[in-house]
C-alpha cells in the first residue's frame, strides 16, 4: 500500500475504532488520545508491514495504548473491571458507532468552532497540526480547543440520541472553510457527509451531500489564475465537473421525492438550477425565487432574504430586486454589494460605483475586496 492509501484508509477507520474503545468502557478523551497514538504507530509501521486486518490492528494497538495510559495512573480504581481482561479486537466490531460519534462531537454544549475541531479529529482522523493549519491558528491553540471539547463531552452517555440538525450544521461549517494548509476541508466535509449518509437514512443528510457536491463541481472555476474571484455568471461552465453535478442531482431528486423538505434540500435545489443552465442567461430565475421563498419559510434567515432579493432582481427586473432589498437591514453582510449590483443593472452607474467602493471597504476577505474595488473602478471608467 502507498502512504497516500494508508492515510485515506486510516481516516476512514478512525470513528469505528474510537467507537469500539468507548463502548468497551474507555473515557472518550482517553480513548481519542489512544486512537491518535495508534494512528501514529500505523503511519510508522504499515508502509513496510501492512496488516491483513487494518481495523483489528488499530483496535488492538489503541486498546493497549489506552490500557498503558490508564495503568500509569494510580487513581483509576473505577476502571479496575475494565483492566482485568483485554478483549479480542473483533469482539465489538459488529457495532457501528460512527453515528453516535457524530452526535457526540456536535454536542450542543460545544461552541461551533470546538464542535468542528472535535469532529475533524475524532471522526475525520485529522491530526491537531493538520486542523490548526487548515484554520490558520497555532497548533497549541487548536490543541487547547480540542482538549476542552473532549473534556466537555467525556461525561456524555454514548447511547444518548443526538441532534441531526446540529451535526449537519457542523459539517456545513467545515465545507464552507474550503481549502487552506495541507487539508482540503471541502473534500473532507464531503467525505464525512458521505459517511454520515451511509449511517443514517435522512433526507436532509442527503440534501446537504447534494448541496456540497453541486457547489464543489464549480470549484475549479471560482477563482482566476491570479486568485481573483470569478462570479457565477462569468464562470467557464465547460469546466464544471459534470459527474459531480449528475451525482448531486440524483441524490437531491431522491431526497425531494420523500416529501420532507428541509433547508439543505432547498439550497441544493437552487444550486441544481444554476448547474442545469447551459449559460448564465438561461438560468431559471423564476424557479430559483420560488425555492428562496421555501427557504425563507423554513429558516426566516435575513441572509436568505438578501439572496432572494438578487434572484428577484434577475427574475422580475432590478427595481423589483431593489424593492425586496429595501425591506432588509442595510447592516447585513453583502447588503451594500447587492445594492451596487442591482443599481448597476438598473442603469444608475454613479450610485453603483459608490456602493461598490463602500462594499469593498466592508469586505472581510482580500479576494472579495479586490473584486469589488475592480467593479467600482470599471464603472467609474465607463462614466468618464
Amino acid at each position: 500500500m502507498t502512504a497516500q492509501l494508508d492515510e485515506a484508509l486510516l481516516r476512514s477507520l478512525t470513528p469505528g475504532v474510537l467507537g469500539i474503545l468507548v463502548r468497551r468502557g474507555a473515557d472518550f478523551a482517553a480513548a481519542e488520545d489512544a486512537v491518535q497514538d495508534a494512528l501514529i504507530e500505523a503511519i510508522r509501521v504499515w508502509p513496510a508491514d501492512p496488516p491483513r486486518d487494518p481495523k483489528g490492528w488499530l483496535v488492538t494497538v489503541a486498546w493497549r495504548k489506552f490500557l498503558d495510559a490508564t495503568r500509569a495512573e494510580a487513581a483509576r480504581r473505577r476502571r479496575e473491571d475494565v483492566l482485568d481482561e483485554e478483549p479480542e479486537p473483533g469482539q465489538a466490531a459488529a457495532v457501528d458507532d460512527t453515528l453516535q460519534l457524530y452526535f457526540l462531537c456536535a454536542h450542543p454544549s460545544l461552541s461551533s468552532s470546538s464542535a468542528v475541531a472535535l469532529t475533524l479529529r475524532a471522526v475525520g482522523g485529522l491530526t491537531t497540526r493538520q486542523i490548526a493549519q487548515a484554520y490558520l491558528v497555532p497548533e497549541a491553540t487548536m490543541a487547547q480547543r480540542i482538549s476542552r471539547a473532549k473534556r466537555t463531552v467525556s461525561g456524555v452517555r454514548f447511547d444518548q440520541p443526538g441532534d441531526v440538525a446540529t451535526v449537519l450544521r457542523v459539517l456545513y461549517l467545515v465545507f464552507n472553510e474550503g481549502y487552506s494548509g495541507d487539508v482540503d476541508l471541502a473534500a473532507e466535509a464531503i467525505r464525512l457527509t458521505r459517511q454520515l449518509a451511509a449511517a443514517i437514512d435522512h433526507p436532509e443528510v442527503a440534501g446537504l451531500l447534494a448541496l456540497m457536491l453541486l457547489h464543489h463541481a464549480r470549484r475549479a472555476t471560482r477563482t482566476a489564475p491570479d486568485g481573483g474571484l470569478v462570479p457565477l455568471a462569468e464562470q467557464d461552465r465547460g469546466r464544471w465537473d459534470t459527474a459531480l453535478i449528475a451525482e448531486g442531482v440524483e441524490i437531491l431528486q431522491a431526497a425531494l421525492a420523500r416529501d420532507r423538505l428541509g433547508e439543505y434540500q432547498a439550497q441544493a435545489a437552487i444550486a441544481a438550477l444554476h448547474a442545469d443552465a447551459p449559460t448564465a442567461g438561461e438560468t431559471d430565475w423564476v424557479q430559483i425565487v420560488a425555492w428562496y421563498d421555501e427557504l425563507v419559510r423554513l429558516t426566516g434567515s435575513p441572509i436568505v432574504r438578501l439572496n432572494r432579493a438578487v434572484a428577484v432582481g434577475e427574475a422580475d427586473g432590478p427595481r423589483a430586486g431593489l424593492a425586496a432589498l429595501a425591506e432588509l437591514d442595510d447592516s447585513l453582510p453583502r447588503h451594500t454589494a447587492v445594492a451596487a449590483y442591482l443599481h448597476e443593472r438598473d442603469g444608475d452607474l454613479a450610485t453603483a460605483a459608490r456602493l461598490y467602493a463602500e462594499a469593498a471597504h466592508q469586505a472581510p476577505h482580500l479576494a472579495e475586496r479586490d473584486y469589488l474595488t475592480r467593479q467600482a473602478a470599471r464603472l467609474n471608467t465607463r462614466r468618464h
